[in-house]
């Protein structure tokens, strides 16, 4: 009785399950051991089941019907035509729009204030900027306390094998510092951001002034390399020197972001006087003041007849206001406050 109960219960789950998930067959003769340990002998019922993707037949037709689709759209676009697909989920005119990707994001176009197409992916026109070149290249921060003399002598002691190297080749010298000065800001602002989320606290905007500092300092890396190529050993190195700076100066962040902050302050007090030097071997005629590369004039909205000149003013006048971002930064914590405590300078360049 027992045995019949059992194999009408397995029949009758079968037929509403139905064939999608389970297949069933017959099988006569033989002893077959039920899942409570008991044996079943007769007309059995084998239940199997049959293994499908986890989307399921019906999300996978959609995925092929996505797919067709996509290749369609693909077609469309390098035939030059416009999709079938309008923005709006119209029909086919000549006014609808392409849709680029299959999840229908599509490509974002910026035009200049003439009306030309801007050129630039890796910045916008709401991004560029005048730079402030009334600021004060000779402020100094003087050493005072143990940390101040470390973090200056730590940076001086840097400047001793840069100078052996690069020597008087300027152009290379700043296109590979630059590599390392995007460094600093990136890691402050993601240790913040970190701290950010652990103790669910507001950052008072530092995390966006040192992410904008440290984007800056990669567009001058941008700008350079249409001035100077790096040699091979010269990419060698930045694989080196970014990879052991990126790692100190994360532990030094973790360890005393007063410290770490006066260390990058003092760096930018060299590069105000690396870029005066190379400002000197231009006026001299030793480098060729050849014409501003063209996203320097869009990134700084320089006139279309700047010179590299113009360019190396204005990368130094945004050393001189990162100098004082991380000086400020580390007196805040020198006086026993959090950067949260202090509205960040946004957009101080």
């Amino acid at each position: 009785m027992m045995s019949r109960n059992t194999m009408k219960v397995a029949r009758s789950v079968v037929g509403h399950m139905g064939p999608r998930y389970f297949s069933t067959a017959s099988a006569r003769g033989g002893a077959t051991t039920l899942l409570n340990g008991s044996p079943f002998k007769g007309d059995k019922v084998v239940v199997t089941w049959m293994r499908f993707p986890a989307l399921g037949a019906r999300n996978a037709s959609t995925l092929a019907l996505g797919d067709r689709q996509q290749e369609e759209d693909k077609k469309k676009v390098h035939g030059g035509t416009t999709g079938s697909t309008s923005a709006a989920g119209g029909g086919g005119n000549n006014n609808d729009k392409a849709i680029m990707s299959y999840w229908g994001v599509e490509p974002t176009k910026v035009t200049k204030e003439d009306g030309s197409e801007w050129r630039w992916n890796c910045f916008r026109p709401w991004e560029t900027y005048k730079a402030d070149l009334s600021i004060d290249l000779k402020k100094h921060h003087a050493p005072v306390t143990f940390l101040d003399k470390v973090a200056y002598w730590t940076v001086k002691a840097l400047r001793f094998p840069t100078d052996i190297f690069f020597q008087r080749r300027y152009g290379c010298r700043a296109m590979m510092l630059e590599t390392v000065a995007a460094v600093p800001g990136m890691v402050g602002g993601l240790l913040l951001h970190c701290k950010s989320l652990r103790r669910f606290e507001h950052s008072g905007g530092w995390i966006k002034a040192l992410l904008e500092e440290a984007e800056n300092e990669r567009m001058h890396l941008m700008t350079f390399m249409e001035v100077a190529q790096p040699r091979w050993y010269e990419r060698a190195l930045v694989f080196t020197v970014q990879g052991v700076f990126f790692n100190a100066y994360f532990l030094a962040y973790l360890t005393s972001p007063k410290f770490a902050h006066r260390i990058v302050g003092y760096l930018e007090e060299e590069a105000i006087h690396s870029y005066t030097e190379f400002l000197k071997e231009l006026d001299k005629g030793n480098i060729e003041n050849v014409p501003a590369p063209a996203i320097a004039i869009d990134y700084w909205r320089l006139p279309a007849n700047s010179t590299l000149r113009d360019v190396v003013v204005v990368v130094r006048a945004d050393e001189a206001h990162h100098r004082d971002v991380n000086h400020f930064a580390s007196d805040i914590h020198y006086q026993g406050h959090e950067l949260k405590e202090a509205p960040a300078p946004i957009g101080y360049h």
